[in-house]
């Protein structure tokens, strides 16, 4: 009989507390283990992933799965390449864990007739960084995120339950069994990945309070709500990802023109694929037909509302609901602004909070987009799809956050860890440093900072 979730959870907990107490080098060396194991497993792998596609493809054509989702679901030779990549740029990153966040010294004396010859004398304080413990993460058709969120919680010594989609469920098991074969190899304990099944697992494990640390889903706008509506975890998750770019009236057009191409096309499907441009008025005669003969060159469906009037006559009508969805394929909002204001205004009004840019030689319209809008990344003069914790050289991620809350933007190996206070003192008592109105404080504090 198959353990169940809050079996799974108390032996993740404590499978997280031999984690927290490995040394680097061990960390690594699994990480290491586990990539050799992909490139070496391909054949079952593609085999698992296979079965997977089967069932897939006929949910595609029942309207249950879109394209997208099928694309993310498959495994071929270049994504296991990429996949062994991706752990081993996790395992080169540096060690997440004991770095010191702060020092401070209290007092730099000991009380009278305590201390030992030759030790450093005062009290001293040190924050430092350690694991979140457990991690609970939901995720849907992505075969890469098993081994991205397990080699980035096995570095920073956290331990993790994976609840896959069903139609990921064979690819996520043989993935699985990789990881905790190779664990166990090591000498370490295989609870410190586990994988849930079916449905039902999912409310059991949001109920895990107390043994579960942090949740993340990564998935679509209704399992972020949905995670977020029945658990008292704290959850990181983004709700959608409604990125846009500007088109300011200084733009090389050029330029805008092979960004935007690949913020929408280059993956369609991403989180931090482009979903709404705006252009400045004052270029948009020029500019939009070139950019929309580019995009429906690559089949991307166009939607503009009523600013667009004139300047595209077979465009789509478009409004509010538009400009709020995410459409995670080859559709793209349009619209006219008239100025840097109302490009701004637009953003904060539909946007998500997650990635927004301005393409513009204007370095003081830049600077203002970046310093004024709100959102998790702001970018100048780039492509939307670099929002991603690989590519800003986190080695991975487990997913986006547009919260401002503990970790934002992609998560990386930081964002898996919070702190802890560490006291070194030789006999200090607190009541030595408390005064009255009649009898001053025997010793009082320095609160120095190190390298004050």
């Amino acid at each position: 009989m198959s353990a169940s979730v809050r079996e799974q959870a108390v032996a993740a907990k404590a499978a997280s507390r031999v984690l927290a107490t490995l040394p680097e080098t061990q960390r690594n060396e699994v990480l290491e283990a586990v990539a050799a194991t992909l490139e070496s497993a391909r054949d079952g792998l593609l085999s698992a992933n296979a079965q997977d596609l089967d069932v897939a493809r006929t949910m595609r054509e029942a309207g249950e799965l879109t394209a997208a989702a099928l694309d993310r679901l498959t495994l071929d030779e270049r994504k296991l390449n990429e996949m062994a990549a991706q752990v081993r740029s996790v395992a080169a990153l540096p060690d997440p864990l004991g770095r010191t966040l702060d020092a401070v010294e209290l007092d730099d004396r000991d009380p009278a007739g305590w201390g030992q010859p030759g030790a450093a004398a005062g009290l001293h304080l040190r924050k430092i960084s350690v694991p979140l413990g457990v991690l609970g993460v939901i995720f849907e058709a992505r075969p890469d995120a098993v081994t991205q969120i397990a080699a980035l919680a096995l570095k920073s010594g956290n331990a993790v339950i994976l609840k896959a989609g069903k139609e990921v469920e064979h690819t996520a098991a043989a993935l699985v069994t990789l990881l905790r074969d190779t664990l166990a190899v090591a000498g370490l304990p295989e609870a410190a990945v586990a994988l849930l099944g079916g449905r039902e697992q999912v409310a059991e494990l949001l109920d895990a309070h107390g043994l579960v640390d942090l949740i993340i889903p990564r998935g679509s706008k209704a399992l972020v709500d949905y995670v977020q509506a029945n658990t008292r975890i704290p959850v990181l998750g983004h709700a959608e990802g409604v990125c846009h770019i500007y088109v300011d009236r200084a733009a090389d057009q050029d330029l805008a023109l092979r960004v935007i191409e690949d913020a929408k096309t280059e993956y369609p499907a991403a989180c931090n694929a482009v979903e709404t441009v705006l252009v400045h008025r004052e270029v948009a005669a020029a500019f939009l037909p070139k950019l929309a003969e580019r995009l429906r060159a690559r089949g991307v469906a166009l939607h503009g509302n009523d600013s667009l009037q004139g300047l595209l006559p077979d465009g789509a009508a478009a409004n509010d609901a538009d400009f709020h969805t995410e459409y995670g394929g080859p559709e793209l909002s349009l619209a006219v602004v008239d100025s840097l204001d109302a490009a701004i205004d637009h953003i904060h009004t539909f946007c998500s909070s997650h990635t927004e840019s301005i393409l513009t030689e204007d370095a003081a319209a830049a600077e203002r987009f970046l310093r004024e809008v709100d959102a998790a990344g702001v970018f100048h003069n780039a492509s939307t799809r670099f929002a991603d914790g690989f590519r800003y050289g986190f080695g991975a991620e487990v997913g986006v956050s547009t919260s401002k809350f503990h970790a934002r933007g992609p998560v990386g190996l930081e964002g898996l860890t919070t702190y802890k206070y560490i006291l070194r003192g030789r006999g200090h008592v607190a009541g030595d440093y408390r005064g009255t109105a009649d009898a001053p404080a025997a010793r009082t504090f320095t609160h120095r900072r190190a390298g004050r």
